[in-house]
């Protein structure tokens, strides 16, 4: 999946927690927001608009990038569990410190399941052709 598929594949799915996204679709829209937050944040010092102080302090641009993106990438994190055969309550694990970021970084690392799982489909698996028919 190229990167620009993926971020379009998650932003097409902007609040759809069900169905399951392959590591490649996670992983690019991750790199994706990490590289918007830093442009926000760029954007925010140049133009003055950081809220505070402190130089590490979020200004208006990247709160609203952040709010932008918080629904499609909770959606993707949970999609990415069901690609493991986990439910998306799993996330929830993040509270715990230290631990709970390194079981998810884990779970988002590994292969998801082959074959269909209770979340839907392998979507690693190209979908089927129709068969011509022989009439």
């Amino acid at each position: 999946m190229s990167p620009v598929d993926a971020i379009k594949s998650v932003l097409s799915q902007y609040a759809g927690f069900g169905g399951r996204a392959r590591r490649s679709e996670y992983w690019w829209f991750f790199l994706f927001t990490l590289i918007l937050g830093i442009v926000a944040g760029i954007l925010d010092g140049a133009l003055g608009t950081d809220i505070g102080s402190d130089p590490s302090s979020t200004g208006v641009i990247g709160i609203i990038v952040s709010l932008a993106l918080l629904l499609p990438g909770l959606a993707v994190a949970v999609r990415r569990l069901h690609d493991t055969d986990r439910s998306g309550w799993w996330l929830l694990i993040g509270l715990v410190p230290l631990v709970g970021g390194i079981v998810l970084l884990v779970f988002f690392v590994k292969d998801g399941t082959r074959g269909g799982n209770r979340y839907g489909a392998d979507p690693k698996e190209a979908p089927q052709a129709a068969a011509p028919s022989m009439a």
